[in-house]
């Protein structure tokens, strides 16, 4: 159950009703019972802690303060359309443990157990961190946060500034002395912490790949550098070998040319930054009133659980082999499929098309997804004509 469980707002959507919510439990029993009494489909907690959480209007609840929540949702990945649930649950496991591991508890400094994780039962997964500290967070303070995870206004003169020095030569025909500017970027040093640390170690491995790829993958790598000339790639390449060691040493970049640091800065900021912010959900984080699936209910689009997890468990945790209830039996059930699948869950292997029979946990999955329709189509079709 949630702590402070007395101080959180609940809401529940029916099955094919609207959301019921404004309403305050005492006990874990009682929202047991009323669980037992509705079945609904969706279930729902307030991340707010509130003086008087049943209160009908917004402003007569108190606020008193709310964890600090961060989703991640499959649907915001690039080319989700394409993949199959297991894909997607795939890619989003890798969102959220970039998530804990290079935000929440390293940039950010949360302690392990200040964050909790909580698969979501549908397609994502859940952060919530509790500490004091972040309790009395305003919106706008929330959404600094957001914008710092996920790059938002990331300024990359601020990450490799420019400098420039002046240097003087000397002119026999005259005796005097001509002065030139020379321009380059700086290198965040290996003691920076949050993004210089980031695009230092981002700034390494793209000079590495440009050293040795062709030009043809390089383009694919990083589609801003579609454009430029495959020679000009291959001699940057070849520039950066007799180069790199001692640019990471000084921290600068003043041994390349002006169009060559101008290339790297913009592969940086093009192409790695993006891939280096997480994928968070941006309007979640923000609102200091939201309400958040409970842990523990059941999804009603998938049937899968709720389910609270630990960092540990979140390196190989599966949805379909960890999230199924135990409620559900293994007793046949009759479907049609909407399409051909094959799945994956609770260690069975299912080859899936037309009409068949499943058992009750895959059947609730493939139900709620919309893979299938409940019961076989003629006897459907005997009961509509």
């Amino acid at each position: 159950m949630p702590d402070r469980f007395t101080k959180r707002e609940f809401g529940f959507i029916p099955f094919g009703r609207t959301m019921q919510r404004h309403l305050g439990f005492t006990s874990p029993e009682d929202l047991r019972a009323f669980l037992i009494s509705r079945v609904p489909a969706h279930s729902y907690y307030s991340t707010a802690y509130y003086r008087y959480p049943a209160k009908p209007v917004m402003e007569e609840k108190e606020w008193m303060g709310a964890e600090l929540i961060f989703d991640l949702d499959a649907d915001h990945l690039a080319g989700a359309d394409q993949m199959t649930y297991s894909e997607m649950m795939v890619q989003i496991r890798k969102e959220m443990i970039s998530l804990v591991d290079d935000y929440l508890t390293s940039d950010l400094g949360f302690a392990p157990e200040q964050v909790h994780l909580c698969f979501s039962g549908g397609r994502g997964y859940h952060a919530h961190v509790r500490t004091d500290d972040i309790f009395t967070l305003g919106t706008h303070e929330r959404r600094e946060l957001v914008d710092y995870i996920s790059g938002t206004g990331l300024d990359l003169d601020w990450v490799f500034p420019l400098q420039q020095d002046a240097v003087f030569s000397r002119n026999l025909g005259n005796g005097t002395s001509v002065a030139t500017v020379h321009r380059y970027r700086l290198i965040p040093a290996p003691e920076e912490g949050g993004w210089k640390h980031k695009m230092r170690r981002a700034l390494g491995d793209v000079c590495v790949l440009l050293e040795t790829a062709d030009p043809k993958d390089i383009k694919k790598e990083f589609p801003s550098v579609k454009g430029s000339d495959p020679k000009v790639l291959a001699r940057l390449g070849a520039h950066l070998k007799g180069a790199e060691h001692d640019m990471f040493a000084r921290n600068s970049m003043a041994d390349l040319d002006t169009h060559e640091q101008d290339l790297l800065i913009k592969i940086l900021g093009q192409d790695v930054a993006p891939r280096l912010a997480s994928e968070i959900d941006k309007p979640v984080t923000p609102d200091i009133k939201r309400l958040i699936r409970l842990p523990g209910s059941l999804h009603g689009k998938t049937g899968l659980r709720v389910t609270p997890i630990t960092r540990d468990e979140l390196t190989h945790f599966d949805p379909l082999q960890s999230a199924v209830p135990s409620c559900y039996t293994d007793e046949p059930v009759k479907v049609t499929m909407r399409r051909d699948l094959s799945l994956d869950i609770l260690d069975q292997s299912l080859t899936l098309h037309g009409e068949t029979e499943v058992p009750e946990y895959a059947a609730s999955f493939l139900i709620g997804r919309k893979y299938a329709d409940y019961g076989w189509l003629s006897e459907r079709s005997e009961r509509l004509f």
